[in-house]
Order: structure tokens, then sequence, then C-alpha cells
């Protein structure tokens, strides 16, 4: 550990050369936790939440442990084995709670994407090791002047009865920190909590002063000075808080700390901004290089003339955040993280092209360098370097065309508007959110106009959608409470010694004769109830409880397989049906939805039924999710990761990164090579190995999961002890998945699978749905009927009618079988050719109508030629079919007849007269052709618009005769 740490203030040696390195400052870190105090060393989890809905991206390094301060981590996983830990931890903060984005190149500090450097003790030490640890740290490792470091402990809250945290304050005392360095603060700066409820604790913060030179700056901590910095934040999980607002000791003590990478460094490197760092540099070199201009000068506010500093700081903050994001699966796109990054994304495009005048392309050519910068600690960043430039170029390219539009369409509403009144709002909400126009551009856009947006209108607009995004399934809905285990419940569980579920009985059932499954019964006994946040020993008849029994042949709904359902018994009643609507698993109890129909009891001897038809067809769903998975990567190339999946007695879904749409062909070939393993009836190898031994399985599918140990192994065809074999080359050749799910015996049972839709949710990864069985064989014979109706259509249409109703006719069919066609459950190969062929005969369709329009239209030009010779008015009725043939016939006797102005009346059977009318444009302006028919229009009740050149309207026939009267009178009063 003895690295030379230089280039701290009290040393002579300035500038980064003599610095310790990012690199290696956080390698110290983690070595001086690994090797002096025994802690385990993890990776970095993805910044891509797993299993928590309510977070966007990982923002603290705590997430991925949360499992553990919940206590619903399982027992048995690799997670639950943790005592210390530390790491580095990729976070990003943007969107939500930690809503950083505006903020981001305003100054030298705030940014989307960080480092957080942490240690974690599970039960193991508390306050005195996690103090002394960091002092040992921050002062003799790294070296940095004790009298530069102030810390902060908890002072108290009367209100939730918590006396100060003296505990932790003597701590410090004894460790030889002078007592004018450790100051008591209240509740919002020293009090840490993960949410409105669950595990929180007093933190004690270590602060940093830059300026130093023997002053005392301690009335400076926490008042948002910049020369007074935090840099280090230990938390002390000791409390739980419920939903009433009361605070419970936690049944476990826990210690997360958290300290930011880039603040360290700025100390390391005696600098005063985080962009000084090497963590900054090499990437602002490469922004200067790509765009020429001035340097980076590390100018804030008014002294940043042009905002060209700040443009530097927002594209190198965001850059980084691109490449960790898109690294790890997130994706510019339109919901949720995706959209985020999506705004992140066109933040930095608008700087580089508005701000540093940029070509387009800079963005993404900085990739390598946040690469070279990050790849040593973060090595998933080298791998696909490529794909990322790929997704930030397109994206970039589909903003700016967006502008265009966006600026276009602006343009064309403000020639349109009334003088003297607001832009309008929902103009503005339409390019806000059809094309992620930025609201502070329209703005702009306004603003030189000289014309100001309806905000009050707009703000309308924004709150509707938020209410109406508040109702969706996303919001991150309470979970049902009697199936999800508070952790003091858990604590109490084992505590007492109640066993965790033996849930093995869901994987006992075997293939009888005629190929028909045989579910084994099971009898359990009902150890404990869970109502209201609590354990109980007894449910009222009527009431919803958990129910937790010491086994179970149900199926808790994990790795994306639903949960089973059926009902239980109470041994010797028969007649008395408990009906279990949902399973969970948690901190390996399974919990069973129940209502009670009868008073239940914990020690009530119970017989399970799981309905066999849901469980049959979501094992075949989640075999079929397997073949899939292997099918792909077969037609697409090994490239093709999953991303997700979701697995119902109804349907499959299937995540998967692509580098473009998938073809039709594709799409063929997937299917077929499912289709050759169903018709093969393929055995289902299962079997339970430890994780370490399945993790060394060349060619295996994992996904970002917890698995328990020893974990399951499903293997396609080919038995699980050949997979395991040293060099096996097995499941390259077939499907070999980790997972927990159960599984069809052999894949005959499938009997087949149909792909039903293929898109792209964002950029580079698609959705695929897809059904078995019965679904898949109604989807086909659904598709070959449709098929037919197009050929038939598309036979009638070589037969070339020269009726324009008949023709009108067959456009409609087109139209209504396109609609069919795009919301059927169909194959979608089969869908996407359908649907170039209705594209084409639409195409060909109103090709037709308007060829025979315009021939009709000349006849009938012809004969008012010959008999009005050379007017300079031609007013008359003419039979006409639409508006669209009566307005060709007034344009074709202009062609011809250059200097006359005409208006031609059509009577339908309706009861209703069509006009239509061109003025030469020697009369012009004196005459026009908008108010020639709204005179016309009017006298028959009826209305009309258009140009000062060409204009339509409609009417009355009623008023007809009086009506071509006035067109005369109107025409000769003009000329």
């Amino acid at each position: 550990l003895a690295v030379p740490w230089r280039c701290s203030p009290h040393s002579p040696h300035r500038g980064v050369s003599g610095c310790p390195p990012a690199g290696q400052v956080r390698a110290a870190f983690l070595r001086f936790f690994q090797e002096r105090h025994g802690h385990r060393r993890l990776p970095s989890a993805p910044v891509r939440p797993r299993g928590d809905p309510r977070l966007l991206f990982v923002n603290a390094g705590m997430n991925q442990f949360k499992p553990i301060f919940l206590g619903t981590v399982h027992p048995r996983s690799e997670l639950a084995q943790h005592r210390r830990v530390v790491n580095s931890q990729k976070c990003v903060r943007a969107g939500g709670k930690h809503n950083d984005l505006e903020d981001v190149g305003r100054d030298t500090y705030h940014h989307t994407f960080f480092e957080m450097l942490g240690n974690w003790s599970f039960g193991d030490y508390f306050k005195e090791e996690a103090c002394s640890m960091a002092w040992e740290l921050l002062t003799e490792v790294y070296e940095i002047p004790r009298d530069r470091l102030y810390v902060t402990y908890f002072g108290g809250d009367s209100l939730l009865g918590l006396s100060a945290d003296e505990e932790c304050r003597d701590v410090w005392l004894r460790l030889g920190v002078p007592a004018s360095h450790v100051l008591p603060f209240p509740l919002k700066d020293n009090f840490w909590e993960m949410g409105d409820t669950g595990p929180c604790g007093p933190c004690t913060e270590i602060h940093y002063d830059h300026v130093g030179g023997g002053r005392n700056a301690a009335a400076l901590v926490n008042q948002g000075s910049p020369d007074v910095v935090e840099i280090w934040n230990l938390v002390f999980m000791q409390y739980s808080r419920e939903a009433e607002g009361n605070l419970l000791p936690l049944p476990q003590h826990h210690v997360d700390t958290g300290m930011g990478l880039e603040r360290l460094v700025t100390v390391l490197q005696n600098k005063r901004s985080n962009y000084d760092t090497d963590l900054f540099t090499p990437i602002l070199d490469a922004i200067h290089k790509g765009c020429g201009g001035p340097r980076y000068q590390g100018l804030v506010g008014d002294a940043d003339v042009g905002r060209v500093n700040m443009a530097y700081r927002v594209v190198a903050d965001h850059v980084r955040t691109l490449c960790v994001c898109i690294t790890d699966g997130i994706y510019p796109g339109l919901s949720g993280a995706e959209l985020v990054l999506r705004r992140i994304l066109r933040r930095a495009v608008r700087f580089c092209s508005e701000v540093l005048h940029a070509p387009p392309g800079l963005l993404a050519s900085l990739v390598p360098t946040v690469v070279e910068v990050l790849g040593d600690a973060y090595p998933e960043l080298t791998k696909n370097t490529d794909q990322v430039m790929d997704i930030i170029n397109e994206n970039e390219a589909a903003f700016l065309s967006s502008l265009e539009r966006g600026r276009r369409i602006i343009e064309r509403t403000v020639q349109q508007m009334e003088p003297s009144t607001n832009f309008p709002a929902e103009v503005a909400w339409s390019l806000y959110g059809n094309l992620g126009f930025p609201l502070d551009l329209i703005d702009l856009m306004l603003e030189e106009k000289g014309i100001r947006l309806d905000s009050a209108a707009f703000n309308e607009l924004v709150l509707e959608d938020a209410k109406r995004k508040a109702g969706g399934p996303q919001a991150g809905q309470p979970e049902d409470t009697n199936t999800h285990l508070d952790v003091h419940s858990l604590a109490q569980l084992q505590s007492n010694n109640v066993p965790a579920t033996d849930d093995s009985p869901k994987y006992a059932y075997t293939l009888g004769q005629h190929g028909h499954y045989e579910f084994s019964p099971c009898q359990a006994t009902v150890l404990m109830l869970y109502r209201d946040q609590s354990l109980q020993k007894e449910v009222e008849a009527g009431q919803r409880c958990g129910v937790i029994l010491d086994r179970t042949n149900f199926y808790a709904e994990q790795g994306g397989q639903a949960s089973d359902q059926g009902y239980m018994i109470r041994l010797g009643q028969q007649d008395i049906l408990f009906p279990v609507e949902s399973v969970r698993l948690c901190g390996g109890y399974v919990v069973h939805e129940v209502t009670a129909v009868e008073t239940l009891r914990a020690g009530d001897q119970v017989q399970l039924f799981v309905d066999e038809a849901q469980r049959l067809a979501c094992m075949t769903n989640h075999t079929a999710a397997h073949l899939l998975n292997f099918a792909l990567r077969h037609v697409l190339g090994d490239s093709t990761e999953q991303r997700g999946s979701h697995v119902t007695a109804e349907r499959l879904r299937f995540d998967f990164d692509t580098k473009g749409p998938v073809t039709v062909e594709q799409l063929q070939q997937v299917e077929q090579v499912v289709q050759d393993t169903i018709k093969r009836n393929e055995v289902v190898h299962m079997a339970e190995v430890p994780l370490a031994l399945a993790r060394r399985v060349r060619g295996l599918r994992t996904v970002n999961e917890g698995y328990p140990d020893p974990v399951r192994i499903v293997s396609l065809g080919v038995p699980v002890e050949s997979v395991l074999t040293r060099d096996s080359e097995a499941a390259m050749q077939t499907s070999v998945e980790l997972c927990c799910g159960t599984h069809l015996l052999q894949t005959g049972a499938m009997e087949d699978l149909a792909i039903i839709s293929e898109r792209q949710l964002v950029k580079g990864i698609s959705r695929v749905i897809a059904v078995t069985g019965g679904q898949a064989k109604q989807a086909r014979e659904v598709g070959q009927c449709l098929a037919m109706d197009v050929d038939s259509v598309s036979l009638r249409m070589k037969q070339r009618s020269t009726s324009i109703p008949e023709m009108q006719n067959l456009s409609k069919e087109v139209g209504q079988l396109t609609k069919v066609v795009s919301s059927t459950a169909m194959p979608q190969w089969q869908r996407k050719e359908l649907q170039t062929i209705l594209k084409a005969l639409q195409r060909t369709a109103n090709t037709a109508v308007k060829k025979l329009e315009v021939q009709q239209a000349e006849e009938k030009a012809q004969s008012l030629l010959a008999k009005h010779c050379n007017q300079p008015v031609i007013i008359d009725t003419v039979p006409a079919d639409s508006l669209s043939i009566l307005m060709k016939v007034v344009n074709q006797l202009c062609d011809k007849s250059p200097g006359t102005s005409v208006l031609l009346l059509s009577p339908q059977a309706s009861g209703e007269v069509l006009c239509a009318c061109q003025v030469a444009k020697n009369c012009l302006p004196v005459f026009s052709a908008a108010d020639w028919a709204v005179a016309v229009c009017t006298q028959m009740e009826g209305k009309a618009g258009g140009s000062a050149i060409v204009a339509k309207g409609s009417g009355n026939a009623k008023g007809m005769q009086g009506a071509l009267t006035t067109a005369l009178e109107f025409a000769q009063s003009k000329l």
C-alpha cells in the first residue's frame, strides 16, 4: 500500500504529473479493505437496477444489497453469505429523486454518472471499527492532513424520541479527532433513510477543508461552502421506519459507507474541481481536439462567456453516462430510464452543436477516450465500443432531424397564428412529447420571434400527463402486503427457528402414459400466518392473509415465471377450499396469499392442489423461452444477449440485444429451429450443481440474477453431466441455462411455437412475444385465412376496373385488411409479408383512382370547353362523383384556357351541391377565388374556403339556381 500520495496540499509538488492517478486511488481503497481488513471485493453491479421497479438507475452502492437490509435475501444465495464487502459502484443520478440533470455543467461538482467507493458490514462490525478504518485510510494511507478533516454525527431528534449518537462522537474523540472538529447535526444532515419506510439510521460524515492553513473551518461544515466538502458518509443502519412513521430497532445492525471517487481524487490531486482531475482531463482534451475552438479553462457563471466551459463539462459528464448505461443495456428510448438517457444524449448533442459548433459525430468519437479512462475498473466497457458509438450516432442523427422538423412546425404554426396571440400549448406539448424537442429551445425560438408560449395551458397538459402516468401500472404501486414479509417479521421467524420452506416438491412431477403429466400431491403444516405486517397464529374467516408452510409444491414468482395458483384444503375437511391467489418467495419462506374461508391456525395440516392446467402452460412456455433464446442466438449470432423475459400461462415475452430489425427470413428460421427441436421430442435434463461449477460451463446463458447455491441447470437434449465435463462444447450446440423455473420433461408437448410480435423497444433491443401449442396453431390458421383474403383483393385489383366507386371500395377493403393484419395474433413473419403486399396494393388502388379521375375530368373539361368557347368566365353545372373530380375538371379547364376563370357546381344524389372554382392569374388581386366560393355557397346555406386562386365548398340543392346567378353577378362585379 506504499503509494507516494505526494500531491496532497502540504507537499511542494503541484500538477497532475506528480499526483496519484485516479486508478491508483480506486485500487488503494479496494486493497485496503480487502487485504488489511478481510473484506470480500465484489464487482460493480450494472446500472440497470435488478428487481426494483421503483428505481430508474442504480444510484448508490447499497442498491444491490437491499435484500440483505430488508431481510428478504434467500438464505442459500451467494448474497446471504456476505459479512464484509468492498466495491466501487457505477452510479447514475438523473431523473427521479436525484435529478441533477440541469445542474450538471453549471458548477464543477455535479455529475449524472459517478463512482461510489464503499465498504459494508452485514451484521459484523459496527461504529467503532467503521470509523477507525475510515480514519486509518484517509490519514495513514492517503496521508490527508488530520487538521483539514471534520466529522459530523447525529445530534438527536426530540420529536422521534432519538437521543444524540454519543457512541459515535466518543469513537471519534478516542481516535484523536479534536473536539472542535467533531460536530453534531440534526436529522436532515445526519440521519439516513432508504425511503419513506424501511431500514434507516444515524450517519457520520467526514468533511475536508480545501483551504487549510491552520484555520478552524467548523462553521463552514454543511453550509454549502465550496471550500469545505463532504467526502465520505458512514451510515449505521440500526432502525426500521414503519408505515405509521415510528422507528423500531433493526434485528441486525449494518454499516453502509459511500465515498465519491471524483471528490476524493480532487482532494488527493490538490484540485478544486472534479473536472481538473485525470478522470476528466483526457475527455476534455478529446473534446477540444474534436471541435477546435478555445480550450477548457474551468470558468463558471458570468466569467464563462458563451457558456463554452459549461458545454465542455456537460459533454464530458454526459458521454461517461452514455457509455456506462448503453454498455449495461439501458438504451436511449421513450419511457423510464431510457427516456432520461435520451434527454441526457440530446442535451449533450445540443451543447456540442450549438455552443461548441462541433460537427456531428463528436459525441461518439469520445467513447474510446472514456473506455481508456474507465475500462480497467469496469472491463465490460471494453467489449462493445463500436456498438456504443453506433447507438450514440444513430440517436444524434435522429435528434438533429427532429430538431429540423420541430423548427419547421414552429415556423408554420407562427405563420398561421392570429396576431398578438400566444403560441398554442398543444403544439408545444406535441413537439416536446413526440419529437423530444427541448422546452427551453421552444421558448428560445419563440422569444426570437417575439411570441410567448401559453404557459398556463401547457402546465395543465403536463399535470394531465403526470396524472395519467401515475395511474399506470408502472407507478410503483404498493406490493401486496400479505405476501411481502417485513424485516421484523423475517427476523422473528429466524429467531423462533422457523425453518425456511422446503419448496422442492414443486419439481415433483412425472410424465405418465399417453404423455400426461402427473403432479405429486403435497401435504404440509401451517407454520405461521401473516397479515397487516405482523405474524399471527390465527386468522378469522373472510380475511386475506399470507400462509407460511413447512413445505409446498406451489411455484413462487421468480426468474420471470408467473406464480402458481390453486387451492389448499384442511385434512379431514375435503369440502372447504382455501383459494391460493399468488405465491411469493421472501427470505427463503414461501408465502401463499390465501383468502381464509374459515378460521386458519398455525399447526393446521393442509393438502395442496396446484392448478395443473395453468402450471403445465407455464412449464411449456418456460421451456419454449429457453428454446427461443437458443434459436435466436443460432440464427442472429452469438452476440445476441438476453435482456429479460416473462413467462405466463398465456404467452412468453423475450427481450434481447439486436443489431437491427429482425427480417422475415430470420423470424422463419428461428421458428424452424424451435420446431425441429419440438419434433425430435428432446429430453429436458435438470440437475442441481454447485454455483462455482455451473459458472465454468462454456456457452452457458445467464442473466444478471442472484442465483442460489447450489443452482439448477436446465439442458435441452444433453445430460447435465456431459455439459459439466471440462472443455465440453455441448452447451454451444444446445440450450443450457441456469434456471429455477419449472419445465417440460420432453419438448414434444410444446407442439408448436409461433412468434406473434417482434418490435424494437429502443434502438438495439428487440422484444418478441410468442405462443405455443393450441394458441400457436390458431395463430397460424388465422394467418392463412388473412393471406387468402389478401390474395383475393390482389386478384380483383389486377382486373383493373374502370369504375371509380369500385376502385374506391377496393381501396377501402385494403385499408380495413391492413388494420386487421396489424392487430390480429398471427405469425409475425407472415404479418410483415402481408403488410408489404397491402402497402403496394394501397398505392396501386390510389394511383388507379387518381388516373380514372383525371380521365373523367378530361372528358368533362373537353365538352365544357366546346360549349363555352373562349369565354373569360365559365359558370356551369356538371355531374361529378366527388369534390376531388370536380376540382380536377376546374383545373383542366383553366390549364386549357389560361385567361378563363371557372366556377362549377355539381348536384349530388344526397341533395348536397359541390362547388369548385379557380380564378385566372391576370384577375388577381381584385378577384379572389375564396371570396367567390364563399358568396356562392352562402347562397346555398353552405360553407367554403381556399386561397385567392383556388377554392372549394358545398351547399344545399334548394339554393342552387340562386347560387348560379350570384356566381355570375360576383364575377361581373370584379372584372
